[in-house]
């Protein structure tokens, strides 16, 4: 069934000895769950102001054309000013890219594997001044499970007639079941202001460092980090259980949210920064230009241990 177009609630399940993989291709491309040994790996989140995802709970969900808030919907890129419309409940900013909002197709398919595929054409989308997001592309998703792991392959390319800003990213949900301890290494850490943006780049030292592993307390973060080193540690000593992050360039961001009260935190590799396409002059601030034809790609893996 290469290239079929999958409905929204038909699961695909990937299977690797004890580890479970379930797949949503029809709801944004999204995992509805991984277990390994009957346990919970991903925490399934339903998130009602992600308003294309109807309430129903996912696991993770991939990030494209750019990760977190753009600002009012609104950039400007190469003197042309774009405006998208609202996607997030509550908020005037349009959060994560379209490419949640969207069914992808299945394009391969194998007993611990699967590649989904989504092409984006705003001028299909004639109905609406103000498109999700003003530039053709194409993206591809790779799942490939094993006992022991998960690899997540992404991909965009600009199939537009002109350059356009593009960034990736992975939104995974962990569960937060008995001490969870993270750790991870980042230079610096975007604080924000009070519309939930990028304000000021500060040392990621004291109270916003996690270089020595520690457990996730009442500290409420949803900030991203810069100048990531590419991994980070999960360890749930309950479970004896711990889980490895390791992604390559360009996914230097690292988006962390420790949501008090609730059940999970999501640590989310990114290339760029919150807000990126209203931050050009950052130097480093991750996003990429893509000419007409070439892509942007990135792995993530994540392994499991025993700790």
């Amino acid at each position: 069934m290469p290239g079929q177009h999958m409905p929204e609630q038909r699961m695909i399940e990937l299977a690797a000895g004890s580890a479970r993989l379930g797949l949503l291709p029809g709801l944004g491309g999204a995992v509805a769950y991984w277990t390994s040994g009957g346990l919970d790996i991903l925490h399934a989140v339903a998130d009602p102001n992600l308003l294309a995802q109807r309430g129903r709970a996912v696991a993770a969900y991939p990030l494209v054309p750019f990760s977190n808030r753009v600002a009012d919907g609104c950039f400007q890129f190469d003197g042309v000013p774009y405006r998208m419309r609202p996607n997030f409940a509550g908020e005037p900013h349009v959060i994560h890219g379209n490419g949640w909002e969207h069914a992808w197709r299945l394009e391969l398919l194998s007993d611990d594997s699967a590649t989904l595929g989504l092409s984006w054409n705003p001028h299909l989308d004639p109905r609406h001044p103000n498109p999700q997001w003003p530039f053709a592309y194409r993206a591809q998703l790779r799942f490939d499970l094993r006992q022991d792991g998960l690899s997540i392959g992404m991909l965009i390319e600009n199939t537009d007639q002109h350059p356009q800003p593009a960034g990736l990213g992975f939104h995974p949900y962990f569960p937060r079941r008995g001490a969870l301890h993270l750790g991870f290494s980042a230079g610096t850490v975007w604080t924000n202001d009070d519309r939930h943006l990028p304000a000021l780049r500060v040392p990621a030292t004291g109270e916003w460092s996690f270089e020595q592993m520690r457990p996730i307390g009442a500290q409420a973060i949803d900030h991203c980090y810069a100048e990531w080193s590419g991994a980070a540690f999960l360890r749930w000593p309950q479970d004896n259980l711990a889980l490895t992050i390791a992604a390559d360039d360009p996914f230097r961001h690292l988006v962390l949210y420790t949501p008090p009260g609730r059940p999970f935190i999501a640590v989310e590799p990114v290339t760029h920064m919150n807000d990126a396409l209203n931050h050009p002059g950052v130097a480093d601030g991750g996003l990429r230009i893509l000419a007409p034809g070439r892509k942007l790609e990135g792995h993530i893996r994540l392994a499991l241990t025993g700790c």
